[in-house]
């Protein structure tokens, strides 16, 4: 284990309350404190056992150091944005050769179909489905995405966006009809040895320096550090007009609901791209701040007031995209004795039957109901918006607060039921106690089953089923009667991911493992 100093945690103010997701409310940057904290990052290899580390106290800008585990590019199998599950937001834009999401569905009504052999996917790393229900695929820095109307395969002709930059990518997830995202990462900013009293994910943006507020250093321009927002984050591509996946852009837009000093609403969006340098996805509170850099899971809302808005958990949190702009970020944290607050790398994402977004990191896990306004998204402190029935809460049958828990998974079954899924510690039923309680009651579920030990990805369906992805005993299916079985004929003993889409009239689930892509009908 290697112990990382972090200089300059920063805190959310507010941030002292466990309801504090945020690190937002104004529109000014927070400094960065002046003491040292020793961080131990994760034990083993795993890229998702990290957590970041996210210290403090103050409001705005980015304060959580988000310097804590280190970025792994490598993918457990967690890395597949966990299920596509229905509810969700926004305009449904139809995009170009995407088809429209009311018509026929087009996918075959067979109980279990091989869409790998059937549309000569193959294997590869993640899949997604759009409002117009078309099925995306990533391999590697390859995008491709079975066509609705014509049911045939089209790859992008080479690396775009982010992989022709040489990225490495992560996830993906539908969008719009038409649209689809790409989640790349990208390694964890630390201490420059340049700059070592710079707080670590902040870059100055004008020349010739700029001051952090409540600080007293002007810190120089660096065409270097400017080049550390080209890293990770997410693109957009769809189809256009001939049928063709191109890429339509790097998201780079924030969108972000304010007051300014008069109590004024407006809405702050910030620049885009600096001296030729796309900013990508930055704290939306405080553009200096890079954060959220690598993309571990994705989730898209294909049904209700959201559908077509996409959630993505990065190294620090849960950012929220809604066509071309986003907000970034909220998520569950804890402090420990000497008041740092830490906030784990997100692979566990779903959204409940009734629209909820479920969020579960290394450490914690906690609920939101979104807004319908994608901007208010990270807003922690206005009542009525963004309610959360947990805020952040650990299970104290699995671990004490500061051992990992390693979620891969957390979702709600029809019956309210919730399930969160460890990649070490097995299937969990939560109860919750109260929303503010730093902790819920977890009860064990199939612990006479070894391959539920070793969790990847989680499922609800509208049959009130909840999927389970294992590392390598195959899916297996928690009934609505509350029986454990193993889930026949997909092929692959390891789990990568899975994406429910509840919008159609007998459900499809994609079942993505080792050997390729399996799609179950009637749940």
């Amino acid at each position: 284990m290697v112990n990382r100093r972090l200089l300059g945690l920063g805190v959310c103010a507010g941030a002292v309350m466990l309801s504090a997701w945020g690190c937002g409310g104004s529109d000014s940057p927070t400094a960065p404190i002046d003491d040292t904290d020793t961080i131990n990052p994760r034990p083993g290899v795993d890229a998702g056992t990290g957590g970041d580390t996210d210290a403090g106290t103050e409001v705005d800008a980015g304060t959580d150091a988000g310097t804590g585990g280190e970025t792994d590019a490598g993918t457990d199998a967690g890395t597949g944005g966990e299920t596509d599950a229905g509810t969700g937001g926004g305009t449904d834009a139809g995009t170009d050769a995407g088809t429209d999401a009311g018509t026929v569905d087009p996918w075959p009504a067979d109980p279990v179909t091989n869409y790998s052999d059937r549309y000569g996917i193959g294997r590869v790393k993640s899949v997604g489905i759009d409002l117009g229900r078309n099925v995306w695929v990533l391999d590697g820095d390859r995008i491709g995405v079975v066509r609705a109307d014509t049911q045939k395969l089209v790859w992008v002709p080479g690396p775009v966006g982010q992989a022709a930059a040489g990225q490495p990518s992560s996830v993906i997830c539908g969008g719009e009809a038409g649209r689809a995202y790409v989640g790349y990462y990208a390694d964890d900013l630390g201490v420059d040895p340049e700059w070592p009293d710079i707080h670590t994910n902040f870059i100055v943006t004008a020349k010739p320096c700029e001051v952090p507020v409540n600080e007293t250093t002007c810190f120089p321009f660096s065409t270097r550090r400017l080049q550390f927002y080209k890293q990770g984050d997410v693109d957009a591509v769809k189809l256009d007009a001939s049928g063709q996946v191109v890429l339509e852009g790097h998201i780079n837009q924030s969108r972000r609901a304010n007051k300014d000093a008069n109590g004024n609403p407006f809405i702050q969006t910030g620049p885009s791209v600096v001296d030729g340098v796309s900013l990508g996805i930055r704290n939306s509170n405080d553009h200096h701040f890079d954060e959220d850099r690598a993309m571990y899971s994705c989730t898209s809302v294909l049904r209700g007031p959201n559908k077509g808005d996409v959630f993505f958990g990065s190294n620090h949190g849960v950012t929220r995209i809604r066509g071309l702009t986003y907000n970034a970020h909220r998520h569950p944290v804890w402090f420990d004795a000497k008041g740092s607050q830490y906030a784990g790398y997100t692979y566990g994402l779903g959204i409940s039957p009734d629209g909820d977004v479920l969020i579960a990191n290394e450490w914690n896990f906690g609920t939101v109901t979104p807004d319908t306004k994608m901007e208010n998204w990270d807003d922690t402190t206005t009542p009525g918006i963004n309610q959360q029935k947990v805020k952040s809460s650990y299970l104290p049958e699995v671990n004490s607060q500061a051992d990992f828990d390693s979620w891969r998974g957390f979702q709600q079954t029809t019956d309210k039921k919730y399930y969160l899924g460890s990649k070490d510690l097995g299937l969990w039923e939560m109860t919750i106690l109260s929303a503010n309680n730093p902790f819920q009651k977890g009860t064990r579920i199939g612990a006479d089953v070894p391959a539920l030990s070793n969790i990847n990805a989680l499922a609800s369906t509208n049959d009130g089923s909840l999927f389970i992805g294992t590392n390598a005993g195959g899916l297996y299916r928690l009934t609505p009667g509350k029986t454990v079985e193993k889930v026949a004929n997909v092929r692959g003993n390891k789990v990568l991911q899975l994406v429910y889409d509840g919008s159609t009239a007998s459900g499809m689930l994609l079942v993505l493992t080792s050997e390729g892509l399996t799609v179950l009908r009637g749940y």
